[in-house]
């Protein structure tokens, strides 16, 4: 079973909806979340959780750190920006081979997954649909 770990800065919008999306979709993936500057225990944040109701996904969520030893539990790491893949690699080289943008990994067009923190509910379901686009992209190449 192949584990991947996604990460976005706070893991309370992007990384826990990846994460929760993959958990739907692929029954064969084993996947966790997790954030550079994330505080240890937070809860999705509101809208996030909303929108993944409004697409019949239950996702109990509690935010927690990247670390060195999250990281190594993961087969693939995929990242919500480049700039979180270059902050691991920087800090970690010796992750380089398993750490991708999730827009890289799928060859999709552009490098980030647009960041719905501080925006309307709206700009939460525009960032879900991406997010399920990909990870159904994602889902196609690894099966």
């Amino acid at each position: 079973m192949k584990k991947i770990l996604f990460i976005c800065t706070g893991n309370t919008c992007r990384s826990p909806m990846a994460e929760a999306i993959a958990r739907k979709l692929d029954k064969n993936l084993e996947v966790k979340s997790a954030g550079l500057f994330a505080v240890q225990g937070s809860d999705i944040s509101p809208f996030a959780k909303e929108v993944l109701q409004e697409n019949d996904i239950v996702h109990q969520h509690q935010s927690t750190p990247f670390t060195k030893e999250v990281a190594d539990w993961a087969d693939l790491i995929l990242t919500m920006t480049k700039s979180h893949k270059d902050y691991i690699v920087g800090q970690y080289p010796d992750l380089r081979h398993k750490v991708f943008s999730l827009k890289e990994f799928v060859k999709a067009d552009g490098m980030d997954v647009s960041d719905p923190y501080g925006g309307s509910i709206d700009t939460y379901r525009r960032t879900y649909q991406e997010l399920y686009d990909l990870i159904t992209k994602l889902e196609d190449q690894l099966h």
